[in-house]
């Protein structure tokens, strides 16, 4: 059976959706899966165990040129790539027109059938002309995880149970988690970057923070992503001395083969956070405001939500992670 996943964007939200590529392999077990999303988010899918191709789109960057020669190609580059296989089933997991579009573009085997949702959730995005572009659409609970909104999708269009839902989701990698050898002083990411204003945490608690985690032995990581963040963590690792290390440029498969090496992540709500997730490390996962049940982590005593109507401070952060750290299975993160 031969299934396209489209989830264009953004990371947080294309990460959250790789739990759904397990799910199809234990109901499926010789699904051929293929996956549509964001050239930038390429080579992170590419290294989820189960995908077996990655079909990269510059919708984003399409936009700045839309009817240029240059763009003119890689859009028919693009949908030629596209409908070089024919599909049992197309689903859209972003339930957006630009979705939908791509979705129905797709070349389907017959009897095959493209899919989304017929209705939006809470906090989710949602268009509803995608109920009329593809040929099926499923209802979803007004209050739902994105990520079990996403694993309902695919057992809705699919025709399987759903009671697997009911277990923590699970996203395979091509590589090892835990074959990579961890630092010495083991090291906790601290994945401050936001796009959202309402996300971020004060620099004066994640430099407090940072501080009493190399008290307790461990090193800091700082990822960074542009030339706003890279100002922000350089002036946060010259207060903190060698213990912290601003992680260089590099691309999403990159960063999470070094983040798999970590003893930990403390983050805001971002797709760093979600990668640590979806990697299975230690993690706190700070809400300044009312999406904890929207998209926290969930199912795991080693991955935690702290914070929610309000942003919390840094003592309420360093217990919520000390718990994390001591119900954690990952031997080695102790320091």
């Amino acid at each position: 059976m031969r299934i396209l996943i489209v989830k264009l964007s953004s990371l947080g939200d294309v990460i959250q959706t790789m739990a759904v590529v397990p799910d199809l392999l234990a109901v499926v077990p010789n699904a051929e899966i293929d996956w549509v999303v964001e050239e930038a988010f390429a080579p992170l899918v590419s290294l989820v165990s189960g995908v077996r191709a990655v079909i990269p789109i510059g919708q984003r960057r399409w936009r700045k040129s839309f009817f240029s020669a240059p763009t003119r190609a890689e859009r028919r580059a693009f949908h030629s790539r596209l409908r070089q296989d024919a599909y049992d089933a197309v689903i859209d997991f972003q339930g957006l027109i630009k979705s939908a579009w791509v979705a129905r573009a797709a070349r389907l085997q017959p009897g095959g059938f493209s899919a989304t949702y017929a209705n939006g959730s809470d906090a989710c995005s949602y268009e509803w002309p995608v109920h009329y572009l593809l040929q099926r659409s499923f209802p979803m609970p007004r209050r739902i995880h994105a990520v079990a909104r996403y694993r309902l999708l695919a057992a809705q269009a699919l025709g399987y149970s759903g009671q697997a839902l009911h277990m923590p989701a699970r996203c395979g990698w091509n590589f090892d988690l835990h074959t990579a050898a961890p630092k010495a002083p083991p090291e906790v990411v601290l994945a401050h970057g936001t796009t959202r204003s309402d996300n971020e945490w004060p620099d004066a608690h994640w430099l407090d923070l940072a501080r009493q985690l190399i008290t307790d032995g461990f090193s800091v990581g700082l990822p960074h992503a542009g030339a706003r963040e890279l100002v922000r963590v350089k002036a946060l690792a010259d207060q903190l001395g060698s213990m912290a290390c601003v992680w260089p440029s590099q691309s999403l498969d990159a960063l999470a083969r070094r983040m798999a090496a970590s003893a930990g992540v403390i983050g805001v709500d971002s797709g760093l956070s979600h990668l640590a997730v979806a990697l299975d490390l230690p993690h706190v996962q700070i809400f300044s405001q009312d999406r904890a049940w929207r998209a926290g982590p969930v199912g795991r005593d080693y991955q935690r939500v702290v914070g929610g109507a309000q942003a919390p401070d840094v003592a309420q952060v360093l217990d919520t992670w000390q718990a994390a750290i001591a119900s954690s299975h990952v031997g080695r993160v102790r320091p």
